[in-house]
């Protein structure tokens, strides 16, 4: 038994099984789904050679949801930009971006669904002022897009051939910052930790 604050661990066998060493029964991915929506913590290991798996599993249990009629979460657009991210020199951003995006919506959405629930069973008028939480919900978008935005300046300081960087006045375009060494670890790291606590005060 896994002790009180401690991840519960699931076996993956060779035959594919999943093994809940907390209660000492098989599962499927829909019950490490359903722990996952009630916030219980687990690792994944493999069984034989006690490797780390959580990561894969967690992605094949969103692969499984996304593939159910009426469940597709994410947009095709998403989908393309990130895999666009996969060996690019902005992938390191990505998680970083993603990560403290999805903390920033968790602390707003126990608010959204009691607004939502409020709003059941009153009048037409009452529900259009549902629209003032998704407003709040796209301006935060926008903002962590502007943060977003603004690290991958970090990596890419000049200004790209097109339409956008055509339209610059040449008179008020600010010179362009040089480009971060790719030994300047330290200084990329303070900089994303700073992205990171300007999202933390804009949820």
């Amino acid at each position: 038994m896994a002790a009180k604050d401690e991840p519960v661990v699931i076996k993956k066998y060779a035959n594919r099984r999943l093994y809940n060493t907390g209660t000492s029964t098989y599962v499927t991915l829909e019950d490490l789904a359903e722990m996952v929506k009630k916030g219980e913590d687990f690792t994944v290991q493999d069984a034989k050679t006690g490797e780390d798996i959580t990561h894969p599993v967690l992605t094949q249990i969103i692969f499984e949801l996304e593939n159910k009629d009426g469940q597709n979460m994410l947009p095709i657009s998403f989908l393309r930009q990130l895999i666009a991210f996969y060996g690019d020199q902005m992938q390191m951003i990505v998680p970083s971006f993603l990560e403290q995006s999805m903390i920033a919506f968790s602390k707003e959405q126990e608010r959204l669904r009691e607004q939502m629930k409020t709003a059941m069973g009153k009048t037409p008028m009452d529900v259009m002022k549902m629209a003032t939480p998704m407003k709040a919900i796209e301006e935060q978008t926008r903002r962590n897009m502007e943060m977003f935005q603004n690290a991958m300046r970090m990596f890419t300081p000049f200004p790209q051939a097109g339409a956008g960087a055509a339209t610059v006045d040449p008179a008020t375009r600010e010179a362009p910052e040089p480009p971060a060494k790719s030994d300047d670890l330290q200084e990329l790291k303070e900089q994303i930790a700073a992205m990171q606590r300007k999202l933390d005060k804009m949820s």
